[in-house]
């Protein structure tokens, strides 16, 4: 396992750098047990980056792909002032401020600490594993009353655990250094996972591994339907159920994602330029309703793309399509250098993993979920810092 080194070549350069870097694995450890604690961690570590900055007069630093965030989240801002509630869309935004995990992962996990930072996820994600199978086999979580650890929300926590199996396969298969303890993990995150009866994040799991696979050795994604196969075999039926639930489009779920997509056309087509408004999907919803619907209500619309389009516009579509094509080009070039290549392979497995749940899920928009995603999607860019650190 990772250790944090505080070596002469390796500490922080002054107090503000230490105080940064506590709080931020302070923010890793809490991002998957208490969204509160973590945005504490947040703020305490966001005014020791802005503070350093200004102490030192240096220019802000971020890698390509946080300019197009900006650029989301000004056009997010303009899409609330249109809003039917201008108030209650401002308010929603708030959630833009997560975005400065770009610049403070990138500050304060550079070169050797990225990886302590991904061995923290990795660590953090088998406890809370194992407290959603305690749930499953003690209290009687299930189907029914599903498994969310220590997450409000089982969709927060799947989704969470989805990101937690990318990172410990790309250490798997990309980090002979450390591969003991993602090895260990890894059954205890795939059976939380799948006990969670979440099938999109199922399905972005499978995808994220399969990206991974693919980068590692092409033959290897031939795995995948072997372990399928295995999964379901030993699986209890209700699981299984589920899994096959997925195929079918009487499934009153299925049905039910069908008609919000066409109701998001239609509110795409009333407001191109800024949609809706941020929080005005549900509102809109009846409106929009479909007679297919199952649902009278919706808050969101299961779809991280047409969610986008629906409450904020196609301009801010693009800048988000902007900011997923950045960050893939930003880490093609990672993956060819064997000192960051774990931590661009568990980058891009992420990517896969948020795009593929996130056509049946709006993962983009749950806090939980979208801080520990840009925490792993920064980490190699900030591990590419301090050309002479070992990542």
């Amino acid at each position: 396992m990772t250790t944090l080194s505080l070596t002469a070549g390796q500490a922080p350069r002054d107090r503000l750098d230490l105080i940064g870097l506590a709080s931020l694995l302070g923010l890793v450890a809490a991002v998957q047990l208490s969204i509160a604690v973590a945005q504490i961690f947040l703020t305490v570590a966001a005014l020791c980056w802005f503070t350093g900055h200004v102490v030192r007069r240096e220019r802000l630093e971020a890698p390509a792909f946080f300019w197009p965030l900006v650029g989301y989240a000004a056009l997010t801002l303009l899409a609330a002032g249109y809003s039917g509630d201008p108030v209650a869309s401002v308010i929603d935004s708030k959630q833009l401020v997560l975005f400065l995990l770009v610049p403070v992962v990138f500050e304060f996990a550079r070169g050797a600490r990225a990886r302590t930072v991904l061995t923290v996820i990795i660590t953090i994600g088998a406890l809370s594993a194992l407290v959603g199978l305690v749930q499953y086999a003690i209290l009687n979580y299930g189907s029914d009353r599903r498994l969310q650890g220590t997450l409000s929300h089982w969709m927060t926590y799947s989704g969470t655990l989805m990101l937690v199996i990318c990172a410990a396969t790309g250490r798997l298969l990309f980090d002979p250094r450390d591969r003991g303890w993602a090895a260990v993990v890894m059954p205890a995150l795939v059976a939380a996972l799948m006990l969670s009866f979440t099938r999109s994040a199922m399905v972005g799991a499978a995808a994220g591994v399969g990206v991974l696979l693919l980068l590692r050795d092409f033959r290897l994604v031939g795995l995948l339907p072997i372990v399928a196969a295995v999964v379901i075999a030993v699986s209890p039926a209700p699981l299984t159920d589920r899994i096959y639930s997925a195929f079918d489009m009487n499934d009153p779920t299925s049905r039910d994602r069908v008609a919000m997509l066409e109701a998001g056309a239609a509110m795409i087509k009333d407001h191109p330029l800024t949609g809706v408004g941020p929080e005005m999907v549900g509102r809109a919803y009846p409106h929009y309703r479909v007679a297919t619907a199952v649902q009278e209500h919706n808050l969101h619309l299961h779809n991280v793309p047409m969610q986008i389009a629906a409450e904020r516009g196609l301009p801010a579509l693009a800048m988000w399509i902007w900011f997923v094509v950045a960050a893939v080009m930003g880490l093609r070039p990672l993956l060819d250098r064997s000192r960051h290549r774990a931590l661009a392979a568990v980058a891009m497995g992420a990517v896969a993993a948020m795009l593929t749940a996130g056509m049946f899920e709006y993962n983009f928009g749950d806090s939980e979920f979208l801080m520990l995603f840009l925490i792993l999607l920064t980490l190699p860019f900030a591990a590419d810092r301090d050309g002479g650190l070992p990542s």
